[in-house]
């Protein structure tokens, strides 16, 4: 009896055990159920918010999987802050020289910890001519120059009329030239940043006034048609014929010898820009001519708008994409184009200092051969133009809507 009793216990024990077992097991199917439903809700909604994100979200959201487009961003980035900031970032100003120092070669920075903290230095230099050839010799001595930053230096304007006199880097003790000096005992260095605001500027300049004519002209000629388009596309054929540098030349010629800075720096501007419109309007013309037929366009038209709201209310906007990514890509062909005309004596000249100035005055074969430092601004205006290529080619695919 006591036997059948402990049986039967233990029976029941199992079954209860049994049950417990498949409830455990139901909960944990129902479980691993809902996480999956979880995700594939999650995915239905990345996917549905995909295709429902903003025409911005998405060029963004391509734009930051290119990582060489990223790369070449922040060097743009950090060239037009610098030109910015030109006067806070050059050690020396355009008229500053060392007549001892001409044709110093670069120097070179080192560092030194004292403790724990770093120090910045350069090698001092005597310099001096060879007795036998009267050549300029520069001797790295063993004296060591510390560098200081937001140290004191020369005055500038901050800002119209707000004077200033800290600098990012100065020298202790001496001076400090890390690109070395020019025929003139000038700090290439400083030249070059200072040069950077005349050259990218004036690129941007002339894009904004490129981009706007080209923008006009380029959407009325497609919206239009008619007589309008083929005259808009006749003078588009008439600027396109001729050859790009004997056109800026005869352009540029008409520029006075006796104008000022700031008349001759807008003459260049308005010479570029009359020039680099054609190929952002053919581009527009093209996309309008499918836009104006499509329905929210008809839908306007019938409310009653009028045409110069159909162009920038619809039509101007659903082209912006195209707009930018022909913008990145004009910006370094202006710059070439402003260094080219200052290179060959027709742009901008002296006392105005550019990267075109610079390289004109650089065109001494001889001293570039004993001298070759003096031809760093071509270097720097390579790093910005492949740096523009790298930007303007992911805004181009990162605009393209079929782009995965």
């Amino acid at each position: 009896m006591i036997e059948a009793t402990s049986h039967q216990s233990r029976g029941i024990s199992i079954e209860e055990q049994s049950l417990r077992l498949q409830e455990t097991y139901r909960q944990l199917a129902e479980d691993e159920a809902a996480r999956e439903a979880d995700a594939e809700l999650r995915a239905l909604t990345e996917d549905e918010s995909h295709f429902a994100a903003s025409q911005w979200s998405m060029i963004w959201r391509r734009f930051r999987r290119n990582k060489a487009a990223i790369f070449g961003g922040v060097i743009v980035s950090i060239y037009y802050l610098t030109a910015l900031f030109a006067n806070f970032v050059a050690p020396y100003g355009l008229t500053t020289r060392q007549v001892e120092d001409t044709y110093l070669p670069p120097q070179v920075p080192h560092i030194e910890f004292d403790g724990i903290t770093p120090r910045l230095y350069v090698y001092g230099v005597e310099s001096g001519r060879d007795p036998v050839t009267l050549k300029k010799i520069h001797k790295t001595t063993d004296e060591k120059i510390t560098v200081q930053f937001f140290a004191k230096g020369e005055e500038y304007d901050l800002l119209p009329g707000v004077p200033w006199d800290v600098h990012l880097f100065q020298a202790k003790d001496g001076s400090v030239s890390f690109l070395g000096r020019d025929s003139q005992g000038r700090d290439m260095f400083s030249r070059i940043v200072l040069g950077a605001r005349v050259s990218l500027f004036i690129g941007l300049v002339g894009v904004i006034m490129s981009l706007t004519l080209g923008t006009v002209l380029g959407i009325s000629s497609g919206y239009f048609g008619g007589w309008v388009d083929e005259v808009i596309q006749r003078l588009i054929e008439i600027v396109r014929a001729f050859p790009s540098i004997p056109l800026w030349m005869a352009l540029s010629a008409a520029i006075p010898h006796g104008w000022g800075q700031m008349k001759t720096y807008f003459a260049v501007t308005v010479i570029l820009s009359l020039i680099g419109w054609t190929w952002l309007a053919r581009q527009l013309r093209g996309q309008v001519l499918a836009l104006r037929e499509s329905d929210y366009v008809m839908a306007a038209k019938l409310a009653g708008a009028s045409n110069t709201r159909i162009i920038f209310k619809h039509l101007v906007p659903a082209t912006i994409g195209q707009i930018i990514v022909v913008a990145t890509l004009a910006l370094p062909a202006m710059i070439l184009a402003e260094t080219s005309l200052s290179f060959l004596g027709l742009g901008l000249r002296p006392p105005i200092t550019s990267w075109g100035v610079l390289l004109k005055e650089s065109q001494n074969l001889q001293s570039l051969a004993l001298y070759p430092w003096v031809f760093s601004p071509a270097i720097v205006m390579l790093i910005v133009m492949v740096a523009f290529s790298f930007l303007g080619d992911g805004l181009r695919d990162a605009a393209d809507p079929y782009t995965i």
